[in-house]
């Protein structure tokens, strides 16, 4: 879990550690399900691991080829106040087979089954009920182990984020159901302007609450492409892409596109004897710029020309200790 003293303290980006909570989860190749549950909003970070086996400090191979007991697990570190843990049951439940006994997808043996590994009473209750309604939907027996987490072990290094390192890997998973990214507006509530008033520089404010322009060539993010996210520096809300910002020779960040069509919103700005198509956020209808058709025409022929100071840069490394992990995927 991510150190309280190397957490990225971006303008809104901390995020307490001691809010975050864990389940484990097995469910087949550990591969798939440590990818697929890391995309999801609320998820801080997934580790793949081996868990409830009758050794210490188990290898690959001593799951493989000497009958350890233990069951491939992901441990699933999340934020309860923005996934609960019903939540994450039924997409658990949406990429298994809850029918099958030690086998998911390809893969057959004691250490592919499926297994639900919890730490407290109060997780146990919601767990059974969750079994409960699900087995309304089967004919079959619903065959996932429910048993409290009675120990787990990291997997080696080459198996943590395996499919981000291999990206054709093996995967009985549908990765691409969460690979269409939906950002919903109420994860990004916009704080009161005494609050924006307090936390934001003169610069920011004056840029996303009054429409003003900063200078160009100098500001923060016109000349920086390092790999990560932007987003409204009023709101925390994800707005663009690092794969998708080019240089434009404007002075200010360019991109050809938002991260999502339906994150930012356009007005038409007659100001200064000019007809230009503004563009604000989505949740906190900060001031963020202009888009103008002279960008890249082999991406579309778009320029959203972004202030510096509505946008704060997350980067690549920091973006799952700060609540941005369910987006790193699409950083290419």
């Amino acid at each position: 879990m991510m150190n309280k003293d190397e957490a990225y303290k971006g303008a809104f980006a901390y995020v307490d550690e001691k809010l975050l909570t864990s389940i484990h989860l097995a469910g087949g190749c550990f591969w798939g399900l440590e990818a697929y549950m890391s995309r999801l909003y609320g998820v801080y970070d997934v580790t793949s691991g081996y868990a409830n086996g009758s050794t210490e400090n188990p290898s690959y191979e001593d799951l493989i080829y000497r009958q350890s007991g233990h069951a491939e697990t992901v441990e699933v570190i999340y934020h309860p106040g923005q996934i609960s843990l019903e939540s994450i049951l039924d997409h658990y439940y949406h990429v298994i087979d809850p029918t099958s006994y030690n086998r998911q997808g390809n893969d057959v043996g004691s250490q592919y089954r499926t297994g639900i590994y919890y730490q407290t009473d109060q997780d146990l209750k919601v767990i059974s009920d969750s079994i409960r309604n699900l087995q309304k939907s089967y004919t079959d027996p619903i065959v996932i182990e429910v048993a409290k987490l009675d120990h787990y072990y990291l997997a080696e290094d080459y198996h943590q984020d395996y499919l981000d390192k291999n990206p054709n890997g093996y995967c009985h998973i549908n990765l691409y159901e969460v690979s269409q990214v939906k950002i919903d507006p109420r994860w990004y509530p916009k704080p009161s302007d005494t609050y924006l008033r307090s936390k934001l520089t003169d610069s920011q404010y004056g840029v996303t609450q009054l429409s003003q322009t900063e200078p160009s060539y100098n500001n923060i993010y016109w000349d920086k492409f390092e790999p990560g996210i932007y987003v409204d520096i009023a709101t925390g809300e994800p707005l663009f892409l690092s794969v998708d910002k080019f240089e434009s020779s404007c002075g200010w960040p360019s991109f050809t596109r938002p991260l999502t069509e339906d994150v930012v919103t356009y007005v038409q700005d007659t100001s200064f004897n000019m007809v230009r198509t503004e563009v604000r956020s989505r949740s906190g209808d900060s001031h963020l710029g202009h888009v103008f058709e002279d960008g890249p025409q082999n991406q579309g022929g778009l320029r959203f020309c972004i202030n510096s100071a509505a946008i704060e840069f997350i980067p690549l490394e920091h973006m799952s200790g700060t609540g941005y992990g369910y987006l790193k995927h699409l950083i290419k």
